[in-house]
């Protein structure tokens, strides 16, 4: 008799229901002792609806996001497994190591095992390592006691679910039964739950007629409205995020309808390859949302991080405001953390919520929310949750950096960053230093240069730039940037200060290499 499919999924999902509550043992046993022995595999698959995600400029490299694990080999008795797509260079894994274990780090780099794929082909990594028994042979090999050992991931789907049951180890990380509260409409109806102010606007759209109908009831119900916002449930950095303007609409209810439905061709979306016929596609696929477009004379878009534990505790980890660019401002570039000290902890405030029912429903691990923040004048600043993102995001990383270059702390109270010996810390970071500048250098020749020059990160001071992403100067001209210092100022000024002087010394290499090139 052939299996039946859905008999195996419901096999599956028990399975790693066990393998997650078999977690929250190892969590108590293992998780308070930093000698105690245990082993990270760190999947790097970035598991995102892949037309999304070819709109990101160098996006296979963004699965080097997570090497900022590696510094967990502080740790004296913690081994990590790190896979990738396709391998990563030598000399970014040596520059990690040393990062966290200064100039000697022999004795991690035994406790690393670094594993890839050697496919860069557009799909998720964690499907590639499904494809391939001899990988998942490696991985079982290299995890040794599974009591011991878990899984971590950008992002947990239904294929990093059946890795895990397939190494029988847990994830750090939330359930893909529960992916729903992450998407767009998901953060709406839990916004709703928790109490929180969102902007107006209408969830669970499938498709064409839905969006028109949306964007028409917006636009009567707020007779002044200038723009909205339309989403894509599974938008990645703002790049599944379109612009409609209702410039010129009429007044009546009868004809708006018909109206938007003619301007529908003219939304303007933020990922410049993608046109209204490749978007409606993607609505219908994937569904989406419309909210209103929020606007303010002074406009900020923060973000909050928070942690659910195997335990059920909720813990904020930090509170940034992003850097956004794109067509309408909300593409994600950067961040810079702690947030604005006008606001920081009403936003803290406001994404407990928000976790509090996400603990609820049985949500793991570190998870996102997104604000619009805006005010006029004098007025107070309003905020707007808009999104919740139950992965692992762009301010992950850096935040790792901070915390584990410094052994500091987030202090809950004032939402700021305390080190043991040299104060708060503060940083400023981009993944989106581009330039055409910078195509042909190799990893190694930008860490040498950053070096000699003397912008990278002083462990004795706590202070300086810390470089990510690496692998994709080469091809892409691009790489990302974190200048640790005291204050936010002092954060910002180290950066513009340190690109400066890296663009002065990589144009002085090139000008010297062209002058030997010249014939005698």
């Amino acid at each position: 008799m052939a299996r039946n499919p859905l008999d195996d999924l419901a096999a599956e999902r028990e399975t790693f229901r066990r393998l997650q509550r078999s977690f929250k043992d190892q969590f108590v046993r293992i998780f308070a002792d930093p000698s105690q022995e245990r082993t990270v595999l760190v999947v790097s698959s970035l598991s995102v609806d892949q037309k999304v995600l070819s709109t990101v400029t160098a996006a296979i490299h963004y699965e080097e996001r997570l090497l900022c694990l590696l510094l967990l080999l502080k740790l004296p008795r913690t081994r990590v497994i790190y896979v990738s797509s396709a391998p990563i260079s030598d000399d970014i894994v040596e520059y990690f190591l040393q990062l966290g274990l200064g100039a000697e780090p022999s004795g991690a780099r035994d406790r690393l095992t670094m594993l890839d794929c050697a496919d860069v082909s557009p799909r998720s990594l964690t499907e590639k390592i499904l494809e391939r028994p001899e990988m998942i042979e490696r991985i079982e090999t290299a995890l040794g006691d599974r009591t011991r050992a878990h899984m971590t991931c950008f992002n947990v789907t239904d294929l990093e679910r059946r890795l895990a049951v397939r190494l029988g180890v847990p994830i750090y990380g939330c359930d893909p039964d529960l992916l729903g509260y992450g998407s767009k409409s998901g953060s709406r109806r839990a916004f709703r739950e928790a109490g929180v102010v969102f902007p107006d606007g209408a969830e669970d759209l499938n498709g064409e007629d839905d969006l028109v109908e949306a964007l028409a009831d917006l636009k009567a119900r707020s007779p002044g409205l200038r723009k909205a916002v339309v989403k894509l449930n599974e938008g990645f950095s703002g790049e599944g995020n379109a612009l409609f303007s209702f410039a010129g609409a009429p007044s009546d209810r009868s004809g708006l309808a018909r109206w938007v439905r003619d301007r529908l061709p003219d939304l303007a979306c933020e990922a410049s390859e993608r046109d209204w016929e490749s978007f409606r596609s993607q609505l219908e696929e994937m569904g989406g949302i419309v909210e209103v477009f929020v606007e303010g004379r002074i406009k900020r878009s923060p973000s909050a991080q928070l942690r659910v534990d195997p335990l059920g505790a909720v813990d904020p980890i930090s509170t940034h405001d992003q850097i956004l660019g794109g067509r309408s401002g909300q593409v994600f570039l950067g961040s810079e953390f702690p947030a604005d000290p006008a606001y920081r902890k009403d936003i803290q405030d406001q994404a407990m919520k928000v976790a509090g029912v996400l603990a609820q429903r049985g949500v793991l691990g570190r998870f996102g929310v997104d604000f619009i923040s805006v005010r006029d004048r004098d007025d107070p600043w309003r905020h707007y949750a808009i999104e919740i993102n139950l992965r692992k995001g762009g301010t992950t990383h850096p935040y790792v950096m901070l915390e584990q270059l410094t052994g500091g702390r987030y202090d809950r109270e004032t939402a700021s960053f305390q080190t043991p010996a040299l104060g708060r810390r503060c940083y400023y970071e981009t993944d989106n230093l581009q330039e055409a500048l910078y195509r042909g250098i190799t990893p190694g020749e930008l860490l040498k240069i950053a070096g000699d020059i003397g912008v990278l990160f002083d462990p004795s001071t706590a202070k300086g730039l810390v470089l990510h992403l690496i692998g994709a100067v080469t091809h892409f001209g691009k790489f990302g940037a974190q200048c640790i210092a005291e204050t936010p100022d002092e954060a910002r000024e180290l950066y513009h200060s340190a690109v400066a002087r890296l663009n002065q010394a990589i144009r002085a290499r090139d000008e010297s290499i062209s002058e030997t090139d010249l014939p005698n």
